[in-house]
C-alpha cells in the first residue's frame, strides 16, 4: 500500500498543524515556510479559527481576508 499525499492546505490538516504548533500562527508559518501574512490568508480561506492570542495580533486582517474570499 502506498503511503497518501497529503495537502498541507486541506482545512483538517491545516486546523490540526495549528493545534501542533499550539494555536500560534508565527510558529506555523516557519513550519510551513511562509511569510505570516500568508499563513493567515490560509487560516481565513479554509475558516480555520484563530486563538485568542492570533485573534488580537492579526483578527483584522484574518476578518477581511475572509470576507474577500466570500465575494
Amino acid at each position: 500500500m502506498e503511503p497518501r499525499e497529503v495537502d498541507p492546505t486541506d482545512a483538517r490538516v491545516l486546523e490540526r498543524n495549528y493545534d501542533y504548533a499550539q494555536r500560534n500562527v508565527r510558529l506555523l508559518s516557519v513550519w510551513y515556510d511562509c511569510e505570516v501574512e500568508r499563513m493567515i490568508e490560509l487560516l481565513a480561506e479554509n475558516d480555520v479559527t484563530l486563538s485568542a492570542n492570533d485573534e488580537r495580533m492579526f483578527g483584522t486582517y484574518y476578518r477581511s481576508v475572509q470576507r474577500r474570499s466570500r465575494a
